[in-house]
């Protein structure tokens, strides 16, 4: 199995968190107002801790070894689910824009007094009055609204913040997927190099009348299964990469190799340290945003049980004397019947439910915690446990077959029984350290951050009771 010289683990504890983008891609402003279609799906850190779109440089794709880091500077630049948030945000503050503007005046204009009869009929008693109005908005509208459609683009960062960390996992576990598929092909590949060797091998004593030419046969359908084999490899590899490369919005992947290690496990923490972590997770972290967006409703629907004045002034033209007078009024709305009673009990009601929501994800998140760990604690133990004991033994085992086979001391069906039994040993500690690591991501996912951090709060402890 190839080893690559860059570690997984290393890198694979970002994968969740934004800031695994460097400053320096990241950008500057996160309230451009042209945005271009590049722009759209690449990340920033606001001074809140949240991610914000901003414009920069086209992220080309790399042709040649692709590492994690460079797949999710990728995917936050490109994906087609993230691209659509940033507009989303910039609504956002035009909303907010407009929930700030004042009520325009109105002009009046009334002529009275012309075309009646008698001594009305013509113009002659015509009076012109000229008045302009103006909504005085009472009891803290404006900033009701204002504070509601600013708690509304909190809620979509975070839900932005919530999809990011969606793609970064899925990133992170089709990227595990590529790397398996990798050391999985370079298995098949030496299984059909040995399948080869052993074939040789045993024509050469059929050819010397040492064995029976049925052995000849036996090794010569394993070659062509491990042929097969080797097809199928290459084929599985190519649909990681077409997975991985779906992540970015490209159908046709350019990129040879992912460049990563799966051997490298490092202990799993105590699953109450990871339960104690889960604030982090952007899909609870929402709810403290959705609440204040239920409670800036509230606000704005009890500042409309008090009625709004409009105030009137103009001046009044009387043609038959031809003088003038100032006028001047007030429209002043009486609450007897329509108070807003139940809009405010709607959205009274709607915090209380979201209230229950954030719970109800809580346990939710709780619940995935607790399915993401048992993987991630099987994944560790079966991982290590094939590595230190089980792989020693089979490769032990391989290498005395063969040896004896060569001397005449074993026939060709042990021989295959101990490279079916190593081959098959390698497959499965591949397969569990891709379990593993995808495992991890979900993790991290679900706690909103590194699984290092909990590994390095355990060895600390642990260094002091020493």
């Amino acid at each position: 199995m190839k080893k690559a010289r860059l570690s997984l683990v290393a890198i694979a504890g970002a994968t969740v968190f934004l800031w695994v983008v460097p400053p320096h891609v990241r950008g500057a402003n996160p309230d451009s107002k042209q945005p271009t279609r590049q722009d759209a799906g690449t990340p920033a850190t606001s001074g809140k801790g949240l991610a914000s779109p901003i414009p920069t440089a086209e992220v080309q794709e790399p042709s040649g070894d692709l590492t994690l880091r460079q797949a999710l500077v990728l995917a936050f630049e490109k994906n087609p689910d993230l691209a659509t948030f940033p507009w989303e945000l910039r609504s956002g503050d035009a909303r907010i824009q407009q929930a700030g503007l004042r009520p325009n005046p109105e002009l009046t204009v009334d002529l009275e007094n012309f075309l009646g009869s008698g001594p009305l009929r013509r113009f002659d008693s015509l009076e012109t009055t000229l008045s302009i109005s103006q909504l005085v908005e009472l009891g803290g509208k404006r900033a009701a609204r204002i504070r509601q459609a600013s708690s509304e683009k909190e809620v979509t960062r975070w839900d932005y913040e919530a999809k990011r960390a969606d793609v970064a996992a899925e990133v992170a576990k089709t990227f595990v997927e590529v790397l398996t598929a990798q050391d999985r092909l370079a298995l098949a590949e030496e299984l059909a190099r040995l399948a080869k060797e052993v074939l040789n091998s045993v024509a050469a004593r059929v050819a010397a009348g040492k064995i029976s030419p049925v052995e000849e046969t036996k090794a010569s359908v394993v070659w062509s299964i491990s042929g097969i084999e080797l097809e199928r490899a290459r084929r599985t590899i190519e649909a990681a990469r077409k997975k991985l490369s779906a992540t970015w919005g490209s159908s046709r992947p350019i990129v040879s190799r992912a460049v990563g290690r799966l051997d490298q496990v490092t202990p799993v923490p105590p699953a109450e340290d990871l339960f104690v972590r889960i604030s982090g997770n952007p899909d609870i972290a929402r709810w403290a945003a959705e609440i204040e967006q239920r409670r800036a409703v509230h606000a704005q629907d009890r500042a409309e049980r008090i009625p709004n004045v409009t105030i009137n002034v103009g001046i009044r033209r009387f043609r038959e004397s031809e003088d003038s007078t100032f006028v001047a009024g007030a429209t002043i709305p009486i609450p007897i019947f329509h108070r807003n009673q139940g809009k405010i009990l709607e959205s009274q009601y709607r915090i209380s439910k979201a209230e229950w929501e954030r719970e109800a994800a809580g346990n939710k998140i709780l619940s995935a915690i607790s399915d993401a760990y048992q993987a991630l604690a099987t994944g560790y133990t079966e991982a290590t446990t094939l590595k230190s004991v089980i792989l020693p033994g089979a490769q032990s085992a391989f290498e005395a077959t063969s040896e004896g086979f060569r001397q005449g001391k074993f026939g060709y069906l042990e021989v295959l029984d101990a490279q079916r039994t190593l081959f098959e040993t390698r497959g499965r500690y591949v397969d569990a350290l891709g379990a593993y690591h995808k495992a991890v991501a979900d993790t991290e996912r679900l706690i909103g951050g590194e699984l290092g951090e909990s590994v390095k709060s355990i060895e600390t402890k642990r260094g002091s009771t020493r």
